[in-house]
């Protein structure tokens, strides 16, 4: 299919306003690194959503599904394909009693003040996590000793076949860093919490304080997508990646934060290729040093060959 025609179909689906070509990705990152990708939506619904994802399935057009981006590196060359971002657009959030229910798009941080407002406790520990609710609950994200799979009730998402599905706690398999989710690649659409009443000072007290101890121990003042690695078995990569002497280590424009080694930055115009080039390195150091191989946590975009 020419490039007009899939153009006008995605602007037919979508509508013209929320489709753009050519767009630049580092907008759209966290990193603030990466090409363009060719066509980038923004929808609004669940029924965009599912068409848009069929369009692409039966026309076989490379597809790819993003929140904020604050887990992801695009690579320089961008994306050839479509890019469909859930965020903005699909971010409602409500309540009903002790469970809250928020579209896939929202970010952790704003369900997190609602939960406050509503004197629901059992959410702090992802006020400060710079993601969406739908990718947190597909990698199982979490912090400060609490996870997504202590506080999801249930998920309503597209499975491969296009279909919308309803899925229950126990349904997730939410481990570490992921979840049924993700190993079979489901778009989450909405999801839906439980919590429990609580005295709203305290829940405010608890948030500000894991807001200090992140404050106090991450580079949040540089561009970057959080944790570079995941956490190895009985050990730590921050840890690890000190120990074999890669604070403060450069390629390019990317950095090994001096604050907390398990971040890399982008000081101002790290490429795609510096990322890499440097995780490599550490992957490499670590492992010849400790014996454990560093796992990338944060997600690829693109060409990176």
């Amino acid at each position: 299919m020419e490039g007009f025609h899939i153009q006008h179909q995605l602007e037919e689906i979508a509508g013209k306003e929320h489709v753009r070509l050519a767009e630049p990705m580092k907008q759209h990152t966290t990193f603030r690194i990466g090409g363009c990708a060719q066509y980038f939506i923004m929808p609004d619904s669940a029924e965009v959503i599912q068409k848009l994802v069929k369009f692409c399935r039966e026309n076989e057009i490379p597809c790819f599904i993003m929140g904020n981006g604050s887990n992801l590196l695009v690579s320089d060359t961008g994306y050839e394909g479509v890019v469909i971002q859930l965020y903005k657009n699909f971010s409602r959030v409500k309540t009903d009693g002790t469970r809250l229910y928020a579209q896939a798009g929202a970010l952790l941080s704003r369900v997190a003040v609602c939960a406050l407002e509503h004197s629901l406790k059992g959410f702090e520990f992802a006020a400060g996590i710079p993601g969406t609710i739908g990718g947190a609950v597909v990698m199982n994200a979490g912090a400060y000793d609490g996870e997504m799979k202590q506080v999801v009730e249930q998920v309503t998402a597209l499975n491969e076949q296009g279909e919308i599905v309803v899925l229950g706690k126990d349904e997730l398999e939410l481990g570490y860093r992921t979840s049924v989710l993700q190993s079979r690649s489901y778009i989450a659409l909405e999801i839906v919490i439980e919590l429990e009443h609580g005295e709203q000072e305290q829940i405010r007290t608890r948030m500000e304080e894991l807001k200090e101890r992140r404050t106090a121990k991450q580079p949040l003042e540089y561009p970057s997508a959080g944790s570079t690695f995941k956490r190895p078995e009985g050990n730590y990569a921050g840890k690890l990646i000190m120990e074999s002497g890669f604070r403060g280590y450069q390629v390019g424009g990317a950095r090994v934060s001096d604050k907390h080694c398990g971040f890399v930055i982008n000081t101002g115009d790290a490429t795609a290729r510096d990322v890499i080039e440097l995780t490599r390195h550490i992957q490499d150091k670590v492992q010849k040093d400790s014996g454990v191989m560093l796992e990338l946590e944060i997600r690829k975009l693109g060409d990176f060959s």
